[in-house]
């Protein structure tokens, strides 16, 4: 086993550097030029089909057949002439990763090369395969993937890929896509209504998101003599290195030169395809690294998160590395995340979260700082279930990543405006500027951005002009959360809506009448915000006096699914029913229980095909090393020590394994998915996974570097 381990070792300190080949040292050059995005649709389209595309994707309306037919038409050729043989509707099923089936353009009736309309428009894949949570039979396997035009077409490889939503044969969504673009439709709607309010001449406002993507990378053939890193994505078992990340010497350090050509290549294949990388840097972390590009709207940047990681993994095999997105890949190190950096902006070009110095301006600001807040303390276990996985349930709260607890951070000074806004006495009308400085709308800070601090123990922080949501892990569709997230707010801004034009209608003063309401929402949701240590002790009793919940693993939070306020929320937006909810529900315990499920199989095989007999073969060494000082006369005490500690590190890891695997098996045997996730959990996860890593990671330190079996976090994590 030893031999395996040095033979990964010696791959990876030889490998040959792979450079880079960008096709221009301007990315304007050819950023998007695998793209069919509109201004490649204006060149390959006929004038009034290219109108006719723009506006139905601008305003969200339907395509006709016709111009489908044009545009797939278009679409072909263009691909074609870029090198495509193939097309695909590439979807996010609730695999958490993407899907596509490939179809070739070539028709074989007529030997020619054919892409219709009706082959853009619609699919039909098997839906039957695909995590369905009952909604599907296995027989029942039909399902559907329908174009979706606000994302623009690509070209992967050889492969012209169309973004496409995934339903069922009877309509219920089967990705992570449909209820998203449902989301951002009721969040456009009821913004744009509340803005209406303030100026007739926003129509439309969308949602903005940029994705921070964490990562780390390590080199494939040590990756490869990893099992555990195989099967599961993180290390089960691997004491800490003498020296990890507490120097703080990595973080924005200068990027180790193989991982710096891996960045510039993979940045490039990126570019090609439209996804607007900006920035790379160090993590805290030994081999722990960011990505990060520039905002754009949700759907597109959801899309391009989830395209930006099937890139990296494939140009990371050039390279001879394996990317790890998994939230906690090695223990006592930083987790990974993805920040998802959110705002809403209007048709006028206005970011509502954007402060001003002006008191008018400042009043819409507020009003949707404040709602936001209101929607995320309303549904703050809503919020939680959105980001949980087995995953991500080992980074929650350590290492810089944001506890389990929901709270906004919004920093001392908007604090200060906020706690004004809510002592304000009473409300007076007068004329002009003077209406707004009485009622203290005036004192935000004329320091537009930046007008907070960060607070990297915040799940939830307001960062100066958006929101960053911060507890996503790293391996998540960050489609997900932000489903929940513009949900809550489209939710909560249809109730201020609803209540502010009920009392203008009364003749109360529509600033009045918005300002009252805005009191009202800080006294009723001040308990969600907190500028202080998330990490702390005193936090978790604060937050518990403050009735904010603390659900610290996966089938805890998901409960929050399915409480009646929940599907309610759903429903009456018509996001998901409750059929739906209860699929993804039923789906998400499932990946929760073949998450722990693998991770307990694979620390048994590494347990007794890998630790045990290197321990027992160390230890018989030691115990012919022991007589052999005793027959000299010689004192063996501390070799004797030595054989007693691996003996009852052994004896420990028999005992624990075995009983592992038995109450693995009992568990199988319970029905119900959410009974049998909690089981998984406590009686899995949390009485045995500890136990068994601490005597592995125990006899790392006492069995000779030459036979240990697996390769180490020293061995993994500095690689240059």
């Amino acid at each position: 086993m030893a031999n395996l381990r040095f033979k990964a070792l010696e791959a990876a300190y030889s490998r040959q550097k792979v450079r880079p080949n960008p096709p221009s040292s301007k990315i304007s050059d050819y950023f998007g030029s695998d793209v069919f995005g509109l201004r490649t649709m204006e060149a390959y389209l006929s004038p009034d089909v290219y109108k006719r595309v723009k506006k139905a994707i601008e305003s969200g309306h339907k395509i006709g057949d016709d111009t489908a037919s044009a545009v797939a038409a278009a679409a072909k050729v263009w691909a074609m002439e870029k090198g495509a043989t193939h097309y695909t509707h590439w979807f996010q099923p609730l695999t958490g990763s993407t899907a596509e089936k490939h179809d070739s353009f070539f028709d074989g009736s007529s030997k020619l090369e054919k892409f219709k309309g009706a082959a853009l428009v619609q699919q039909e894949p098997d839906a039957s395969s695909f995590p369905n949570g009952g909604i599907r039979s296995t027989f029942e396997a039909r399902g559907y993937t329908a174009w979706d035009p606000s994302s623009p077409m690509f070209i992967h490889g050889v492969t012209l890929c169309i973004p496409t939503i995934f339903v069922s044969y009877t309509g219920e969504a089967l990705d992570y896509k449909a209820p998203l673009l449902k989301a951002v439709q009721r969040v456009d709607d009821a913004a744009t209504k509340v803005c209406q309010l303030f100026d007739r001449k926003i129509t439309r406002v969308k949602p903005s998101l940029g994705v921070e993507q964490e990562y780390f990378a390590i080199d494939k053939a040590l990756y490869t003599s990893r099992p555990d890193l195989v099967m599961c994505g993180r290390t089960v078992f691997g004491h800490s290195p003498a020296r990890g990340q507490q120097l703080d010497d990595h973080y924005f350090g200068a990027i180790p030169s193989r991982i710096y050509d891996f960045m510039q290549d993979f940045e490039c294949e990126a570019l090609k395809v439209g996804i607007p990388v900006s920035t790379r840097h160090n993590e805290v972390a030994p081999s722990q690294f960011e990505v990060a590009p520039l905002f754009e709207e949700i759907n597109v940047a959801c899309d391009h998160n989830q395209l930006l990681m099937d890139v990296m993994s494939r140009v990371a095999e050039r390279h001879n590395l394996h990317i790890l997105f998994h939230e906690k890949p090695f223990a006592g190190l930083n987790g990974s995340g993805k920040h998802n950096n959110w705002s809403l902006i209007t048709n006028t070009g206005v970011n509502l979260f954007q402060p001003s110095s002006s008191a008018r301006e400042n009043l819409l600001f507020l009003t949707f700082f404040v709602n936001t807040i209101k929607a995320v303390h309303a549904h703050a276990d809503l919020v939680r279930a959105s980001i949980a996985s087995a995953a991500n349930d080992h980074r929650l709260g350590a290492n810089e990543a944001p506890p389990a607890i929901m709270s906004v951070f919004i920093g001392s000074q908007l604090a200060q405006v906020v706690e004004e806004l809510e002592k304000s006495g009473n409300i007076q009308i007068e004329k002009g500027d003077n209406m707004y400085m009485k009622l203290g709308i005036d004192k935000i800070p004329e320091i537009i951005l930046d007008n907070t601090d960060r607070n990297r123990t915040s799940p939830f922080a307001f960062t100066g002009n958006k929101f960053e949501f911060r507890a996503v892990g790293s391996s998540d569709n960050c489609a997900s959360p932000m489903t929940i997230l513009n949900l809550i707010v489209a939710d909560q801004l249809n109730k201020f809506y609803d209540v502010v034009s009920a009392d203008i209608e009364k003749g109360t003063d529509k600033r009045v009448a918005i300002v009252k309401e805005l009191q009202k929402y800080i006294k009723e949701s001040k308990n969600v915000i907190f500028g202080g240590d998330g990490y702390s002790d005193a936090w978790v009793k604060e937050a518990e006096k403050r009735g904010l919940s603390n659900v610290k693993n996966t089938p805890g939070a998901l409960k929050a699914y399915l409480t009646k306020s929940s599907v309610d929320l759903f429903e009456r937006n018509n996001v998901l029913n409750k059929r739906e909810i209860e699929a993804r529900n039923e789906i998400r315990l499932e990946n929760y229980i073949m998450k722990v499920q693998i991770e307990s199989r694979i620390m048994g095989d590494l347990v007794y095909n890998h630790i045990i007999p290197t321990a027992i073969s160390y230890q018989n060494r030691l115990i012919q090393n022991a007589n052999g000082l005793k027959g000299l006369g010689i004192d063996n005490s501390a070799v004797v020590k030595t054989i007693s500690e691996i003996s009852e590190h052994i004896e420990t890891l028999k005992n624990s394994v075995t009983s592992m695997t038995d109450e693995r098996k009992r568990i199988n045997n319970i029905e119900h998915s959410d009974k049998k996730a909690s089981e998984y959990c406590d009686n899995i996860k949390e009485k045995y996974f500890d136990k068994i890593r601490y005597a592995v990671d125990k006899l790392e330190l006492l069995v000779d570097d030459e036979d240990w079996p697996l390769v180490k976090y020293r061995e993994m994590l500095f690689l240059r």
